[in-house]
């Protein structure tokens, strides 16, 4: 009788060993944005020139380009696809050390995911799933290699990415419940009703902000919304240290050209300075910390450094 239940013992031990759920891999920051261009030349013009980005070839797609601020950050231009109205985002991606180790952990959580990783012509590994309201997320493990660019001396660091959301909480099961991001601040002009919310990776200091918007659609570009509107809440960040030694750069270096924004001071009591692409994108230039108490939240996880 003793080694009956032994061995029972044994064989439930087995199958909760087998059954249970693979650990999270780390998910360190922001790899990039990718976004649609009409006009190729006038994207390298913002992003090569006015954003001093070094441009290179595409290893996950070899329609586009690749204009990176270090060598594991970039944004992805691609072409604009035929009956594409106001849309500009095409995915946003977030960086992990080990891509099929995240790929099957999420598979252990009832995300639909690929059957394999994809193998880039760098030999970097990716694999992209679509969040709650179906924006495109990818997870990026870069290659061995990574890309030879030379120093951006605007800012090397994209700090956080945001997009069009409508439902706070719908979202969150996915990016906190599930990835593990962490609160780090939010507010809006009511102090009471927030319109951005930023929730920071779980192993690293870049974020990702919800754009909030009302409206009868829960899913994407409202129907109401311009294409200029929407390319304010679908950006990028770019983190410096002085927004006004940025501006200087900029100014001194004619490429404010059809840029009507000035430095100012955000809610959250950073500087920053918001720049348009061709297409209508922000890229925002905003600096590490705060200088004073920001409105509606404190912040509740460390600021990037640099």
């Amino acid at each position: 009788m003793r080694a009956l239940s032994c061995l029972i013992a044994c064989l439930l031990s087995a199958s909760s060993v087998v059954e249970a759920e693979p650990a999270r891999p780390p998910i360190t920051g922001i790899s990039h944005i990718a976004l649609y261009a009409a006009d190729p030349a006038n994207s390298d013009a913002f992003y090569a020139h006015d954003l001093g980005a070094a441009k290179g070839s595409d290893p996950e797609n070899p329609d586009g380009t690749r204009y990176y601020f270090s060598p594991a950050q970039f944004v992805e231009i691609l072409p604009l696809p035929a009956g594409v109205s106001k849309n500009r985002l095409d995915h946003v991606a977030f960086a992990t050390p080990d891509a099929e180790a995240l790929r099957k952990y999420l598979a252990s959580r009832k995300i639909a995911v690929p059957a394999k990783v994809t193998k880039g012509s760098d030999g970097g590994l990716w694999f992209a799933v679509s969040d709650p309201e179906g924006n495109r997320i990818e997870f990026v493990q870069a290659p061995a290699a990574l890309a030879d660019v030379p120093v951006n001396l605007l800012s090397n660091h994209i700090i956080h990415v945001g997009f069009i959301v409508h439902d706070r909480s719908r979202e969150d099961a996915f990016y906190r419940d599930i990835l593990g991001f962490r609160p780090y601040w939010f507010g809006g002009t009511k102090a009471d009703q927030p319109s951005w919310v930023s929730q920071q990776v779980p192993d690293g200091t870049d974020w990702l902000e919800y754009m909030l918007v009302d409206g009868p659609e829960t899913t994407g570009i409202p129907a109401d919304m311009s294409q200029q509107t929407a390319g304010v809440l679908n950006h990028f960040s770019l983190g410096v240290p002085n927004t006004r030694d940025t501006y200087t750069v900029l100014w001194n270096g004619d490429r404010l050209k059809d840029q009507d924004g000035t430095p100012k001071i955000g809610l959250d009591a950073k500087w920053q300075l918001n720049l348009i692409d061709p297409d209508g994108t922000r890229a925002e230039i905003m600096e590490f910390h705060a200088i004073g108490k920001p409105c509606c939240s404190p912040f509740t996880a460390p600021d990037p450094e640099k």
